[in-house]
């Protein structure tokens, strides 16, 4: 009897055999609603059963808190759409950086931080009952991302350098709302209570190499990070390291907090390369991704797909350890034919 997209992933975190190799889906909304379109779906689970994807679904409370603006959100951050792609596509863009123009950390403790109180926690069982058949993730820390997005990138990455005392300040409010936030979550779930695993990311690598020392990230983002993946363990959740990029140099110390499963695999940036992260890492990650969206998908022949699906199998899925999927989301200049070879090859392998 064929096994649910759920029973798949844990048969992979576990170290065991699947069925056949699972696969995850990662798009653009645009993205998935020309593929319901053209596929005839009138709901999103019933593309991923159509094209039986093992799709992560992901369960989260209900905002109860102060109004936000409608181009915010909790952090303060606002943002407007930028359409690219001759208007196929849109996006979010941070026009609003709530931290921008402070210099005093004490500025911090009058800043409106947010508050778990402003959630409700107790709709989770309810949502993960409805999930039964899928892989159920909660949760999202990604410290220095959302520090950037309050500071703007360029102050965000000074202040490591300049203003030790301020970063060091801010981040460890955005710790303090994240980690409440993901332990009364989880609390809710219930220790092995539905959620496979939580998001513990930060965007480390550039195209070509790290976005900053490894004495920053050990100064800064690590110990906090490996407390998000301790407070995981404790509920018996897998966590799950997103990290884009040349990041090589840093996965050491992903082994080290407790990382679980690593993505995106960028295997064409420099050091990145299948065979050298399989031998170095397969015996401490599951890799997630792999699926190249700046070169194969958007611009290669469905043969391409096909045969780079094959190639990431074969290396980063030999003897277990692998879940096929998109590097990043994929968008909407890609063609259809493309996307369903992605995931045709992965059922017929």
């Amino acid at each position: 009897m064929p096994m649910t997209p759920r029973e798949r992933w844990l048969a992979v975190l576990n170290r065991q055999t699947p069925d056949r190799i699972p696969c995850d889906f990662w798009g653009t909304p645009e993205v998935i609603k020309h593929l319901m379109k053209e596929l005839g779906c009138a709901a999103e689970d019933d593309l991923w059963r159509t094209l039986q994807i093992d799709k992560t679904h992901a369960v989260q409370p209900k905002y109860i808190g102060p109004p936000i603006p409608e181009d915010g959100d909790v952090w303060g951050i606002r943002y407007k759409t930028q359409s690219y792609a001759d208007g196929l596509g849109s996006y979010r863009e941070v026009f609003h950086y709530p931290l921008a123009g402070m210099s005093d950390p004490a500025e911090l403790e009058d800043h409106p931080w947010p508050d778990p109180n402003w959630f409700d926690y107790s709709v989770i069982p309810e949502q993960l009952a409805e999930w039964t058949e899928w892989p159920v993730m909660a949760g999202h820390y990604e410290a220095f991302y959302f520090y950037s997005n309050m500071r703007g990138i360029e102050s965000a990455l000074e202040d490591l350098a300049l203003h030790p005392e301020f970063a060091d300040r801010a981040l460890q409010k955005i710790f303090e709302f994240c980690y409440e936030h993901n332990r009364r979550m989880f609390e809710a779930a219930g220790k092995d209570g539905g959620i496979l695993y939580t998001y513990v990311a930060e965007d480390l690598g550039s195209q070509c190499g790290l976005r900053m020392s490894l004495d920053m990230m050990d100064r800064f983002l690590l110990p906090r990070m490996k407390a998000m993946v301790d407070l995981a363990r404790v509920y018996g959740i897998k966590a799950f390291h997103h990290d884009d990029g040349a990041c090589f140099p840093v996965l050491p110390r992903m082994v080290e907090i407790g990382i679980d499963i690593l993505n995106p695999i960028q295997w064409r940036c420099p050091g990145m390369e299948r065979e050298k992260l399989k031998k170095e890492f397969g015996d401490h990650f599951v890799f997630h991704g792999a699926v190249d969206n700046q070169e194969t998908l958007p611009f290669g022949t469905p043969e391409d797909v096909r045969n780079e699906v094959k190639e990431n199998i074969r290396i980063l899925g030999a003897g277990g350890g692998y879940i096929v999927a998109p590097c990043h989301n994929i968008q909407p200049n890609t063609p259809t034919e493309n996307i369903l070879a992605l995931y045709e090859t992965v059922v017929t392998c």
